[in-house]
Formats: C-alpha cells, sequence, structure tokens
C-alpha cells in the first residue's frame, strides 16, 4: 500500500510539473544566457518598396481649386479622402475609385501624365516624380501653381496565424513585432514565444526566419520591424494542453489529483478486500 501510495503521489507531481507554464516561457524582454538567443545589431528600417497590386492612395495639394478639383475626386478635401480610406470605401463609393493600382508592369495611370512606373520605389520618391511630372505639365497653363503631392499605401496588413489568427491593420509608418502581437491580444499562455517564425516576400524572394521573442536584444535585430504583407507564425508549446501558472492554481490541482487518486485507490482496494472475504483463496 505504502509503494503504490508513492508511485501516485510522483505521478502527481510529475504532472503538476510538466503542467506549469513559468515565467521563463513566456515574458519579454529577457535577458539572453543559454536557454535564450541574443541577436546581433542588425537594426535597419528599410522604406518599403511598391510591388504589383498595391494601391496608392494619392492627394494633390494647390491654391487652385480647379486643380484640385481635376486630381481629387471631384473636389473631395484631404480630411475626406482620409475618411474614404479608413472606411474602406463605404462613405464615398469604392475606395478603388481614388486610388491608384500597381499594375502587372509595375506603373500606375495618373490623369493627365498617364503610366508612371512605380514598382521597386517608395512612396516618398513617387512622391517626388509626381510632384515633378505635376510642376512641369502645370507651368503650361495660364494661372498655374506649385502643387504638392501626398502619397500613402492603401490596406498595409500583416497576417497572423496558428494563435489569434487573422489579418490586420499596419496603422503607422513602424510597426514593431510587440505591436503586432499587441494587436492580436498577445499570444497567451500556451504559444511558444520561442520560435516565432516570420514569412516575408522582398524582391520576388519569399523568405522564412524564425526568432526567439522572448530576448531582448529582439528591439536591435532585423525582426523588430515588421512590413506589409508578412505572415507571422505562432505555434503552440509542445505538450501543454492546459497549464498551471498561479500557486493557488497548483495547490487546486494537486489537491483534486489527490483526491481523485484517492477514491480510485479506494474503490479497488475495496474490491480487493471483497474478493478476498468472499473468495478466500484455498490452501494447498
Amino acid at each position: 500500500m505504502i509503494k503504490l501510495k508513492n508511485i501516485l503521489l510522483l505521478a502527481i507531481v510529475s504532472v503538476v510539473m510538466m503542467s506549469c507554464v513559468t515565467a521563463r516561457k513566456v515574458n519579454y524582454m529577457q535577458t539572453p544566457d543559454k536557454y535564450i538567443p541574443s541577436y546581433a545589431d542588425t537594426l535597419g528600417f528599410e522604406d518599403y518598396q511598391l510591388r504589383i497590386s498595391d494601391r496608392l492612395y494619392v492627394y494633390v495639394y494647390s491654391v487652385d481649386e480647379n486643380i484640385q478639383k481635376m486630381y481629387n475626386a471631384g473636389g473631395m478635401n484631404a480630411s475626406q479622402m482620409r475618411q474614404q480610406m479608413n472606411n474602406g470605401g463605404n462613405t464615398y463609393g469604392s475606395y478603388e475609385l481614388y486610388t491608384y493600382l500597381v499594375d502587372e508592369e509595375g506603373n500606375i495611370d495618373f490623369p493627365t501624365i498617364g503610366k508612371i512606373p512605380v514598382q521597386g520605389k517608395t512612396t516618398r520618391e513617387v512622391k517626388h516624380i509626381l510632384e515633378k511630372e505635376l510642376s512641369t505639365l502645370l507651368h503650361e497653363i495660364p494661372g498655374h501653381s506649385m502643387v504638392s503631392v501626398e502619397v500613402n499605401i492603401v490596406n498595409r496588413s500583416f497576417s497572423i496565424i496558428g494563435a489569434q489568427s487573422g489579418r490586420y491593420s499596419i496603422n503607422k509608418e513602424k510597426m514593431t513585432i510587440f505591436e503586432a502581437l499587441a494587436m492580436a491580444g498577445d499570444l497567451g499562455e500556451f504559444n511558444s514565444r520561442k520560435e516565432i517564425k516570420l514569412v516575408r516576400e522582398k524582391n520576388g524572394v519569399t523568405t522564412i526566419k524564425t526568432f526567439d521573442a522572448r530576448s531582448k536584444d529582439i528591439v536591435n535585430s532585423e525582426f523588430y520591424y515588421i512590413e506589409p504583407n508578412d505572415i507571422i507564425y505562432i505555434r503552440q508549446i509542445p505538450g501543454y494542453s492546459f497549464g498551471i501558472n498561479h500557486v493557488t492554481t497548483v495547490i487546486g490541482v494537486t489537491a483534486s489529483t489527490i483526491s481523485f487518486g484517492v477514491l480510485i485507490y479506494t474503490i479497488v482496494q475495496t474490491g480487493i478486500n471483497h474478493v478476498n472475504k468472499y473468495y478466500p483463496k484455498k490452501s494447498n
């Protein structure tokens, strides 16, 4: 009986220990050691380079109302157009009517200018190209005025799969991996921060990189900033179907497990005693 109790107690302790989700498994900004990797200082944010199928929001500023009406959806002001973009086209009609698609040849078709190659360029470069082209064109029109152009990418997003799966909008110029995870509601207790996979396409080449988000060195690495169309894959911690992360929970689970074990032991022992009582072994 003592041996059976010892085995039962050992099994209970093993289950509890294996089920514990420790702070080390889920905390961010930890100092690198032999279990948490360090990353070289490779941080270098690069402006996004436009790709085929991207859509551009373009607003032309001018003191000449006729020029503004010509290029800005019938005179819609900048705040109205931004509201239009944020609402996905529900306020003033489809946003596709007020944006410019990068076609299969890498061009946008801009009024009065025509095809402009933009693939591989940044929005800042496209802004300068449009301002130069428009200034040259409008210079030939009597009473022309200088123009300024605003260029932004519409519907920039990233995706998370495996945990809190979904597609999320990038609403700022630079978004960090921590901001991306926060938008998805963080990772929960049973999803691995140790081996996060980042799928990224650049210049027609798709790469898959793996990093540990627990390391504080991540803020200086190539993994810190995400880009439009990134896919972040989060896997579940292997072997964890449930977890224990508080002392009170450990005590409660342990007590319940012991009670259940004692109940099973009592039932089995009662059966054995019953058999021995009514069906005693015959002596030779």
